[in-house]
């Protein structure tokens, strides 16, 4: 199967699969369209592809969890591996080999061409506005409806040395007006606090659909001054066509379904929040956030939105940023000439754990290195990443337990991790949404992090053999019950 260059060739694809399935009835944005998209995480369905929103114009669709957890049983994890262009029966490992390696690759920068798809309609001054488009309710609750969940937000400084593709959560305010978060240390605030000492407005452009990579590497914990667009290409192995914009000095995909162009103000004068958020909960607190005003929208014919609906895990902030995080952090890890052989945020541990897994000669490739030291440096390396203040629990483990296996996972957990012991605990900077702190640490955005130790003894210290079908009788009895196995 070729990769799909686009969200059109993307449903194609997973028609093929069996993991898409079109909703032709009628559906509320308020909220129904919501649970809909909900239940079909919970339930492990195929992607709803929604035609005929209420309030919506005709031809206008609304794609519900396009990175999720495929309903294909024996590929779980076919959304993610076709949207980053591998087969759709990549493992986890395979992936997270797959994004680390192009980190190690020269950057392949961005194609400009003279037009493409998204301008196939161009809405300017009154025209552009929000009024026709899906823009559902997506939980009980939430301030309002939030038109960006899995778009790309582009901005540049205003020096012009610096392009950042990112994802954060943008709530429509009214057809025109629309407030997100713009958080330190993430690099839209980066970008956007530049345009603000100078006491103007941040150009943007808000793209829904495109290459079905660019949401996950949009969403990916990339050190300060590396592009997205860039690794891109050396992920794909090819450049990625961008038009210019119609209205701000920026471009944006060529095949993007809906581009939004205007300024983000700057000033905090939009009233943010709540929403459901990917620790599973929906908090009650607002934030006060910058104001994007909308000046030109440009689509495609019939164009489609993707939406994510966060909450429980699995959803596409689990998927996404789960596994960018994991392989920029193996990225790091591999720099660090450690002995690792990958890394995983468990998608069921709703993005709240870092698990490092290490190589079996550890301790040829270390001689005289204890397990604690061993963590200590993994620690350290993990610590000086931008994302540290995402990771609030690190886990080391032999890579005797695959990780991605939430049952074994857990075994090991349960087997491995002293109750009290081995452990190194640090103060510092921690993401205020992530529900296990307290809320006065998450005011500070200040609160503990902790490594937890677990690696087993070498077999001179008297480590057990694990007791299983694959670990504890010979292969050649293995093989002789799987030869015998359906008789």
């Amino acid at each position: 199967m070729a990769r799909p260059k686009d969200l059109r060739a993307y449903l194609e694809a997973l028609q093929e699969l069996g993991d898409l399935r079109t909703v032709d009835r009628v559906v509320d944005p308020h909220l129904e369209v919501g649970a809909v998209i909900r239940r079909s995480y919970e339930t492990r369905a195929p992607a709803p592809l929604f035609t005929d929103i209420k309030g919506a114009a005709p031809g206008f669709r609304l794609l519900g969890a396009p990175g999720a957890l495929s309903s294909v049983p024996d590929r779980p994890l076919a959304r993610i591996a076709l949207s980053l262009g591998l087969d759709s029966g990549a493992g986890a490992r395979e992936i997270i080999d797959a994004l680390a390696g192009a980190r190690t690759r020269e950057p392949v920068a961005p194609r400009l061409v003279e037009s493409g798809p998204c301008k196939q309609n161009v809405l300017l001054g009154a025209d552009a506005s929000l009024d026709r488009f899906p823009t559902p309710l997506l939980h009980e609750g939430d301030g309002g409806p939030y038109v960006n969940t899995w778009g790309t937000i582009i901005a540049r400084t205003p020096d012009g040395e610096f392009t950042n593709w990112s994802i954060a959560r943008i709530m429509m305010i009214d057809g025109k007006h629309l407030t997100g978060l713009v958080l330190h240390p993430q690099h839209i605030a980066y970008v956007w606090q530049q345009w603000a000492d100078r006491g103007e407005d941040m150009p943007f452009a808000l793209v829904q659909g495109g290459d079905p990579a660019l949401p996950f590497i949009s969403g990916m914990p990339l050190p300060d001054g590396v592009e997205e667009a860039g690794y891109l290409g050396a992920l794909l192995g090819e450049p990625m066509e961008l038009v210019q914009c119609e209205t701000v000095d920026l471009q944006v995909p060529a095949n993007a379904e809906i581009v939004i162009e205007g300024h983000l103000s700057a000033e905090r004068t939009g009233v943010e929040g709540p929403m459901g958020e990917f620790a599973g909960y929906r908090p009650h607190e607002t934030t006060m956030q910058p104001v994007y005003t909308i000046e030109a929208i440009t689509h495609r014919d019939d164009p489609v939105w993707p939406t994510v609906v966060e909450g429980e895990p699995v959803d596409e902030f689990h998927t996404a940023t789960g596994l960018t995080l994991a392989a920029e952090a193996l990225t790091a890890l591999r720099a660090a000439g450690l002995p690792v052989t990958t890394a995983w945020e468990p998608f069921e541990m709703a993005s709240h754990a870092l698990v490092v897994s290490v190589a079996a000669d550890w301790r040829d490739r270390l001689p005289g290195v204890r397990t604690d030291e061993l963590a200590e440096r993994i620690t350290e390396v993990i610590d000086a990443q931008r994302f540290a203040y995402l990771v609030p629990r690190l886990f080391v483990l032999d890579d005797d337990v695959d990780a991605s296996d939430v049952g074994e996972l857990m075994w090991a957990l349960a087997t491995r991790v002293h109750p009290t012991g081995r452990r190194i605990v640090r103060e510092g900077k921690v993401l205020p949404l992530l529900s296990v702190y307290t809320p006065e640490e998450r005011h500070a955005w200040r609160g503990p992090r902790v490594t937890y130790d677990a690696l087993l003894p070498s077999a001179a210290e008297g480590r057990e053999p694990r007791s299983s079908f694959r670990h504890i009788f010979p292969a050649e009895v293995q093989q002789r019950v799987l030869e015998t196995w359906d008789a």
